[in-house]
């Protein structure tokens, strides 16, 4: 799921029952990485791109939900996600820090097209041959809180989920306190820019162009692609989301960060529910009216009410 994952939670009926809980939702998330890996042959993911323009594949009902709610975010930006952008990868590569030709990306482009989805009777069909589909902007924000479900269906009423850095909470810290998450500085990964106190059930997701991503000639170049133009998209260096799960958090920072900083932050401000805050390219922080009530961000009441 292209990072760490951690587990973190508080139970005091023994380590037997606790190392229990902790393999089921170990065994979740391989489950579902194993399930939609585009790096897995035998995945549904792998399975649906093989027949691209050939057949429909049959599917279940998870795996309809993720592939609607990966075309719904396409449509919330007006086509800047889109879960077959990750056929450009053929040209792009950021471990090894090469920058495709235009040529390149635009030869590539008419493969990438949310519209040639087809979700339909318990099908996926992509009906250009050659395209390819991803899950990975919307599965590892469903596993954090099918993670935190198993949780609280153990009776778990203290925990912390964070998978590579999108964190789903349940309850308060042992010692009562809320769950502090700090979120870095894009430009300075050792220095943390903000903090967000997670009270209850609380999804905490962060896009940024730090995670893979290279600077060549004094630009930086990063995964997150706009499907539009096949290149990285530009404005914003993070986007930080609060919501009642990850998922729903997840979705908005992916939006926020690819609408760019103003249209990001007025999809957030308008969105009820939601709180966030962007970290520009150039280094300033812009934040919903509502963030200040839930980080350290000047205005909070996070030092004031530290007990909550």
């Amino acid at each position: 799921m292209g990072g760490a994952a951690s587990l973190e939670f508080v139970d005091d009926r023994g380590r037997d029952v606790a190392e229990r809980i902790a393999r089921a939702v170990e065994d979740e998330a391989c489950r579902i990485e194993r399930k939609y890996s585009r790096y897995r042959e035998a995945s549904v993911v792998a399975r649906i791109n093989r027949d691209a323009g050939r057949t429909p594949v049959a599917v279940d009902a998870e795996t309809v939900f993720l592939v609607e709610a990966a075309l719904d975010l396409a449509r919330l930006t007006a086509g800047r996600f889109d879960p077959t952008v990750g056929i450009l990868r053929r040209v792009w590569d950021f471990k090894g820090a090469r920058v495709p030709s235009e040529d390149e990306v635009a030869a590539l482009l008419p493969l990438v097209g949310a519209d040639a989805v087809s979700v339909r009777d318990g099908t996926v069909f992509l009906r250009r041959a050659g395209m390819e589909i991803d899950l990975g902007g919307v599965g590892k924000e469903y596993a954090v809180d099918r993670a935190a479900e198993i949780l609280a269906r153990e009776g778990v009423e203290s925990a912390i989920v964070n998978f590579a850095g999108d964190v789903r909470t349940i309850g308060s810290r042992g010692d009562g306190r809320p769950w502090n998450i700090g979120v870095a500085d894009p430009r300075d990964r050792g220095r943390c820019r903000f903090a967000v106190r997670a009270v209850g059930g609380t999804g905490v997701a962060t896009s940024g162009d730090y995670e893979r991503g290279f600077v060549r000639d004094g630009i930086r170049y990063h995964h997150i692609l706009d499907a539009r133009t096949g290149w990285p998209a530009r404005g914003v260096s993070s986007v930080t989301v609060v919501a009642a799960s990850a998922f729903r958090a997840g979705r908005f920072a992916t939006a926020a960060f690819l609408l760019g900083a103003e249209p990001g932050l007025e999809l957030l401000e308008d969105e009820e529910g939601v709180e966030g805050a962007l970290i520009t390219e150039e280094g300033s922080l812009v934040a919903t009216a509502g963030m200040a009530l839930l980080s350290d961000l000047p205005g909070s009441l996070f030092a004031a009410l530290p007990s909550l």
